[in-house]
């Protein structure tokens, strides 16, 4: 009876331990299979072409010079002693375009653009004379006074009269309006903050003449950044305004008004007054510095971020609000620039704004 018992035993072990092999393999069974890599797609670069095409076809940019929104540039062309030589439709607006010979003396620049450097038009005709061709066009639009206008040419014009040419060839749009957008695209002559706020501040008096009633907002394209027309004021009354070391504070505060353009220009001329008067502040805070012996080029630099009472402001994704009402921070930075303490001020502090510049 032992004997069976035992084998009995035996017998249900073997069997609960079959069993557990058995669940074990229909565990391992039941896995889902691993997953496969998803292959990782590649970043498209910022330069990758648009899946959309726009603009015209080959066949749709001919244009005649018969065509009839060209009709009253070829007659002006002739009457002021030149010649039209084609036209095209512009490829991505469908515009037309006149190419022309024109004299030299039949074109000006338009009265709003940076001023003329002479060692940049002495060196761009010495470039062009060793090239031996005049292969750039300028571009051309008729002006409110009726004569031709060369937004972006200026430099070009004046070494082509450097060089003694007769005649020069030229682009031109019956789209009068192109004068105050071109200037955005002119990169013959690389701007600094003085001559685009120059550019900026004429051309806005020249529309505040012309459109007395039009927002300011609504120039934001052609002007492009708010700051240059306060800087544009100051630089009309002092071009050698550091206005770079301004700039970031004023590009936190600075925005474009809603009001009319005459009545912005005027408030902004107040804005204007108080910078120059933080300025005066500022000269005196760097004089004091450099009795004590800082004799950094960056000291004004440095002097103007301590007292830019917006200086750790962070804009959130998405932000386009100013940091703080233009008004309060200029009240703000008056008010540090007044406070400044030179005792504070360390010679590391120093070293890591030129390294940071």
């Amino acid at each position: 009876m032992a004997a069976k018992k035992k084998a009995q035993k035996k017998t249900v072990r073997k069997t609960a331990a079959s069993k557990k092999k058995a669940a074990a393999k229909n565990k391992t069974a039941r896995k889902k299979p691993a997953k496969k890599k998803k292959a990782k797609k590649k970043k498209v670069g910022k330069l990758a072409p648009a899946k959309t095409k726009r603009g015209l076809k080959a066949s749709e940019i001919v244009l005649g010079l018969d065509d009839r929104a060209l009709a009253p540039l070829v007659e002006e062309i002739k009457a002021v002693g030149g010649a039209a030589i084609g036209a095209y439709a512009e490829p991505l607006s469908g515009k037309p375009v006149l190419i022309a010979s024109i004299p030299l003396k039949a074109v000006q620049p338009t009265p709003f653009q940076r001023d003329l450097s002479p060692t940049h038009t002495k060196r761009l005709a010495e470039k062009i004379d060793e090239a031996g061709s005049f292969l750039d066009p300028l571009i051309v639009v008729l002006g409110e006074d009726g004569r031709l206008w060369t937004p972006n040419g200026r430099h070009r014009l004046a070494a082509a009269k450097v060089l003694g040419l007769q005649q020069i060839t030229a682009l031109i749009s019956p789209d009068e309006a192109l004068a105050y957008r071109i200037l955005a695209l002119n990169t013959e002559k690389a701007h600094n903050v003085k001559d685009r706020s120059l550019e900026v501040i004429r051309m806005a008096r020249n529309l505040a003449e012309t459109r007395p009633r039009t927002k300011e907002s609504s120039f934001a394209e052609h002007f492009e950044a708010a700051e240059f027309l306060t800087l544009g004021i100051i630089y009309e009354q002092n071009k050698r305004f550091a206005g770079g070391a301004y700039t970031s504070f004023l590009k936190k505060v600075d925005r474009f008004s809603d009001r009319s353009l005459p009545v912005s220009l005027r408030q902004r001329e107040d804005y204007a007054a108080r910078l120059i008067e933080i300025d005066v502040q500022v000269k005196k805070i760097i004089d004091k510095l450099q009795k004590k012996g800082f004799k950094s080029p960056y000291l004004r630099t440095y002097v103007v971020a301590r007292i830019n009472p917006v200086r750790f402001h962070r804009a959130k994704k998405g932000e386009t609000g100013p940091a703080m009402p233009i008004k309060s921070a200029l009240t703000r930075m008056a008010s540090a620039a007044k406070k400044f303490d030179v005792d504070s001020v360390k010679r590391g502090e120093l070293a890591i704004v030129a390294a940071m510049s």
